[in-house]
C-alpha cells in the first residue's frame, strides 16, 4: 500500500483542536478572522457576500486553493438557513469561475469534510474546499520528498483571485 503524507497538517489540526476545545465561536479561526475587522488583503478573504464568503486556504494544496463558507458558525449542510445555502452554493460557482480565469486548471476538486472523522481540520464551521488541480500536479516532491510545491506566495494568489472575481 502506498503512503501519502500530509505531516505539515500536523500543526494546523493541533491549533484547530486547541481551539475547539475553548469554544465554538471563541476558538474558530475562521470567526476570529470574520469578526476581526481586519482588511481582506491581511485577512485573505477573496470576496465577502451577505450570509457567506470566501477565503483563502493558508495551507493550500494548491495555488488557488479558496474556501467558501457561511459568516455564521454552523458546522453542518443541515443547518444552513435557505439564504445561506443559495448565496453558499453561488459562491462556490463563482469561486470555480475566478480559478478557472486566473489559473486556467485541467481540473477541480470541490467538496467539504463535514466532522472529524471525515477530515475537517475546523469541524465546527463548515466550509467547502475548491481545489484547482493539473494533471501531474502530484509530482515527485509530494510523493518521494514528503513536500508540497505550492509555488505561489498566498498575497499573490489573494490578488489574483480577487483580480479575477
Amino acid at each position: 500500500m502506498g503512503r501519502l503524507d500530509a505531516s505539515w497538517r500536523g500543526e494546523y489540526i493541533a491549533k484547530a483542536t486547541a481551539a475547539e476545545a475553548s469554544g465554538p465561536v471563541e476558538g474558530c479561526v475562521f470567526c476570529a478572522i470574520l469578526t476581526s475587522g481586519r482588511p481582506d488583503e491581511q485577512t485573505q478573504v477573496v470576496h465577502q457576500g451577505d450570509s457567506a464568503v470566501v477565503i483563502l486556504n493558508a495551507y493550500p494544496y494548491t495555488s488557488g486553493h479558496v474556501m467558501v463558507m457561511p459568516r455564521r458558525h454552523l458546522a453542518g449542510l443541515d443547518e444552513l438557513a435557505t439564504n445561506e445555502h443559495r448565496e453558499l452554493w453561488e459562491l462556490v460557482t463563482h469561486a470555480d469561475a475566478a480559478i478557472r480565469r486566473a489559473y486556467r486548471p485541467e481540473g477541480m476538486n470541490i467538496g467539504a469534510n463535514l466532522g472529524r472523522a471525515a477530515g475537517a481540520g475546523i469541524p465546527g464551521h463548515l466550509h467547502v474546499h475548491v481545489v484547482p488541480r493539473w494533471n501531474g500536479d502530484t509530482n515527485f516532491m509530494t510523493s518521494i520528498a514528503e513536500a508540497r510545491v505550492v509555488p505561489e506566495a498566498l498575497d499573490v494568489t489573494w490578488k489574483r483571485l480577487r483580480d479575477s472575481w
